[in-house]
């Protein structure tokens, strides 16, 4: 971020959320960078940018949209570098028909199923060559609880291309080039559309177009930052798309000071997807196993890729065979498929709401929480809470006694007297937790830096660390197994659980990073990925972290300081893979390997030496010249071509159009939030017709605006974070000098809105949506902007998430996310959970369990609120 000469932050407060990696941002504007913040709230990262532009939440691909539009009309795009490592040359289906031409929809949309058949999305078919179609096997499953994981059910790389022969016309003039589709595809989306639907003025649009345009191209380069501001929404995938278009129509991929920063809100949250926590992926982003679809290692490596395609997604046998030979040893041969036998199957969609559904609904009878608060910090956190009340038994991992832990004497509906604490029956277990500091292991932060982390004090008393807590876990559970003759017993008595440890009994985490970098044939730690091979002789717990303990070395223990090394900090941890700093980084040259400019030079191709260096770690193959043409049929990293920087994409390119890989479209449109303030001005199609949807009366949506009783909830609430306060609160609310700063439950709300409702900075209010109604102290401030959207003005409200209900924290109050309802982004099973409508009243919510329940039901009465509402998933199919 530090050699950006333009940051853009959208969808993130990052100076408030991200405040340590902010310090980036700080040092690119020492250096001349100018920052702009596009955000609902005027923040403390709109305080220290050089300008901030107020926008309706969830609008953000039409003002996205408007800058690729505004660069292709202008031809003010990078030419060359999109010419050479896009797929904008490449030629497309005739088939495929867009939503300008379908009034919101795809080809290939099923109105019976909400999904698509995205065989018409493909590429055009060269002579002699098979169909990289795709049909109805590459759908993702029913909307509900039994809906499939969606995207990423294929993994990181999506559903393979069947082959790299693509046709391309590099005059980009063919009517059927992704550079020609996407022109007429945003091509409403006009600086007038952003006003409109956005509420961003003409003149502020301008100003970015013109400020990414000027910082953009050889000699600058511009960066992204978004958070969940982004993610979390219904299109959150797509939103994050539209960026990564407008980012490599700049040539901002690959570069200094380029491409898109994730920003984490916690100190592993890369980590953690990386090896992962989600419930549709192993390590290294391989897709875990489908029922009935993977019965062989060859129809699991299948289902990832094909081996006709190009680049290192070829190698995902290596990846996965050595992953299973570290997970069993010597129990995973060649007749159980290598392990791959012993793996559970994926039968749908498993993620946090379909298991609380299921918690609901009696299916499910035990539950572990580490590190989070869903009675608090979910969507629809009463829902969460009904889920808890119906387990049997609950196993909390935390330093406090969070309201996850307590529900059952301290929760909202306790205090109301709807649940009673003697007619719950769940069993709950609360084992203390070691904080950071009270245990080693690693942070992996935004930028793929793996950071080790020394262990400071041992924890006190009972608490224990995750791998202390798991691994003994795991010992009890196998010795109990012992005997067991039952198959459904023998992969946990097959794997490897061999862990030392040290003087203190704990296991010693430097094992199992040894464990995830993996052993070469003669057991010796490997030193790449590249090194992995797929009969069996190598393991590697994650294969994109296979050299972080190169040489028996702790790699992210690594601290040379920066005034020893040069910017890159080569030897400061490590990063992801192959301690590459920079994803993709032959895009930092040009065809001919050349910087594109002094200024901005990474790597290059020596010619003397036959191979790239430069101030990085090349993301290519090392002896890969840029001529290099491979003959036809050759896949792998060998069919990568030498301009072909893109080098786990199936055709080397950057992709402009996605052929394959999101479920919801091929390029991002615009589609409305689940609830709206405002009809969809480009289709009848209202929201995103692939979101995952839930007819239940605890889950009910409110009408969005144009809709029958769409005026009763007129006002859009957007939910956020504060820096004195750690997400749902467990690690600030207990803390007395973090709640002194931060007492009190609040919204932010303009002068306007205040008048409006009667509101008085610092009295009580009372915020109903339709699910919940919460109270919260009242801050009118000049923050909050109302917005000219659709020929009205649009209030929106703004309130953090940080507060629960319980009594042993220093400070407590409603949490915002009870207001929430649960629908999904079917890419990603993530939740809108950044924005909703609802009303606002003054004064306290009743305290009373009836009066509350008249409160909520008299406004879902006059909206005509039914479980149908706001879940008509295609208006142009009804």
């Amino acid at each position: 971020m530090a050699n950006a000469d333009l940051i853009l932050i959208e969808g993130s407060n990052m100076a408030e959320c991200h405040p340590v990696g902010f310090q980036w941002v700080t040092e690119a504007k020492a250096r001349g960078a100018k920052v702009i913040h596009i955000d609902p709230r005027f923040t403390r990262t709109s305080a220290v940018a050089d300008k901030h532009i107020p926008i309706r939440g969830g609008s953000d691909i039409v003002f996205l949209g408007a800058l690729i539009n505004h660069v292709l009309t202008a031809e003010s795009y990078f030419r060359d570098y999109v010419v050479a490592y896009t797929n904008a040359a490449t030629i497309v289906s005739d088939d495929f028909v867009d939503t300008e031409e379908l009034d919101g929809l795809f080809s290939g949309y099923d109105p019976s199923t909400g999904q698509y058949d995205q065989s018409s999305w493909q590429y055009k078919t060269p002579p002699g060559k098979p169909d990289q179609g795709t049909s109805s096997d590459e759908k993702s499953g029913s909307s509900g609880h039994q809906a499939s994981g969606g995207a990423e059910t294929h993994g990181s790389g999506g559903p393979t291309l069947a082959h790299s022969a693509v046709l391309r016309d590099e005059t980009l003039t063919d009517p059927m080039c992704v550079l020609q589709i996407m022109k007429r595809h945003y091509a409403r989306y006009t600086p007038e559309m952003v006003e409109e639907v956005c509420g961003v003025s003409k003149e502020d649009f301008a100003l970015v177009a013109r400020e990414v345009v000027a910082n953009s191209g050889r000699e600058r380069t511009t960066m992204f930052a978004y958070a969940v501001g982004w993610t979390q929404h219904v299109g959150g995938a797509q939103m994050i798309r539209t960026a990564a278009i407008l980012q490599l129509l700049m040539g901002n991929v690959g570069r200094p000071g380029a491409g898109i920063m994730a920003l984490r809100g916690h100190a592993t949250i890369q980590g953690s997807t990386d090896i992962p926590t989600l419930f549709n992926l192993l390590p290294g982003y391989l897709p875990m196993p489908r029922v009935s679809d993977h019965e062989t290692l060859e129809d699991y490596i299948d289902s990832i890729v094909s081996k006709d395609a190009k680049g290192y997604w070829a190698n995902a046998d290596k990846y996965a065979v050595s992953l299973f030979k570290a997970w069993y040893g010597e129990k995973a041969t060649s007749a159980n498929n290598f392990g791959l036998d012993y793996m559970p199957r994926l039968s749908g969609a498993h993620g946090t709401y379909q298991t609380v559904m299921g918690m609901i609904e009696n299916q499910v009878e035990g539950y572990f929480v580490l590190g989070q608060n869903p009675a608090v910090g979910s969507a629809n956190a009463r829902m969460q809470r009904e889920g808890l009340r119906h387990l049997k038994w609950l196993v909390v991992r935390d330093f406090q006694l969070i309201e996850t832990a307590t529900f059952w004497k301290d929760a909202p509906e306790i205090a109301s007297g709807e649940w009673r604490s003697e007619d719950i029956d769940t069993e709950v277990f609360f084992f203390p937790a070691a904080t950071h500091v009270e245990k080693a292991g690693t942070f992996t932060q935004t930028q793929r830096l793996v950071q080790w982390r020394h262990k400071a004090v041992n924890p006190p008393g009972d608490a224990q660390s995750e791998l202390d807590f798991f691994h003994e876990v795991g010992v009890r559970i196998r010795a109990r197994l012992a005997d067991s003759s039952d198959p459904i017993d023998e992969p946990l008595k097959a794997i490897t659980w061999d862990y030392p440890k040290d003087e203190h009994g704990e296991v010693i985490a430097e094992s199992v990073m040894a464990e995830i970098n993996g052993t070469d044939a003669e057991g010796k730690p490997l030193a790449t990925y590249a090194d992995l091979k797929a009969d069996g002789s190598t393991t590697s717990g994650c294969w994109i972290y296979a050299g972080i303990y190169k040489d028996g070395v702790n790699q992210a223990a690594r601290r040379k300081p920066g005034y020893e090394q040069d910017e890159t900090a080569a030897e400061w941890a490590w990063a992801w893979p192959a301690n590459r700093r920079t994803l993709y980084n032959r895009a930092s040259a040009d065809r001919e390997g050349k910087p594109w400019s002094e200024r901005k030079k990474l790597i290059w191709w020596d010619e003397e030496k036959g191979q790239w260096v430069g101030k990085d770690n090349p993301d290519f193959p090392l002896k890969t010249a840029p001529s290099y043409r491979p003959k036809e049929g050759v896949g792998g990293p060998d069919g990568l071509a030498g301009d072909d920087p893109f080098i786990m994409m199936a055709d080397g390119k950057g992709w402009l159009y996605a052929p394959l890989g999101l479920v919801d479209g091929p390029m991002p449109t615009h589609y409305e939030a689940a609830e709206s303030p405002m009809r969809n001005p480009l289709y009848s199609q209202q929201s995103n017709p692939t979101r995952v949807t839930f007819r239940r009366k605890d889950n009910l949506n409110a009408p969005s605006e144009g809709m029958p009783g769409g005026d009763v909830y007129p006002y859009v609430f957007q939910i956020g974070r504060l820096t004195e306060h750690h997400t749902a609160g467990g690690m600030s609310r207990w803390l007395p000098y973090l709640s002194e700063l931060q007492p009190s439950m609040f919204i932010e709300v303009s002068p306007d809105l205040a008048a409006e409702k009667g509101l008085e900075n610092g009295d009580w209010a009372t915020v109903v949506s339709a699910r919940a109604a919460i109270e919260a102290r009242v801050l009118v401030t000049d923050r909050m902007v109302p917005l000219k959207i659709g020929g009205r003005m649009v209030h929106q409200i703004g309130m953090p998430y940080h507060w629960g209900s319980a009594k042993s924290a220093e400070v407590h109050g409603d949490s915002a996310n009870d207001l929430l309802g649960v629908v999904l982004d079917r890419n990603t099973q993530i939740q809108e959970g950044k924005m909703g409508m609802c009303d606002i009243r003054p004064g306290r919510r009743p305290q009373d369990r009836d009066e509350y329940e008249q409160l909520v039901s008299e406004y879902q009465s006059r909206a005509g609120v039914t479980v149908e509402t706001g879940n008509e998933i295609c208006q142009e199919c009804d």
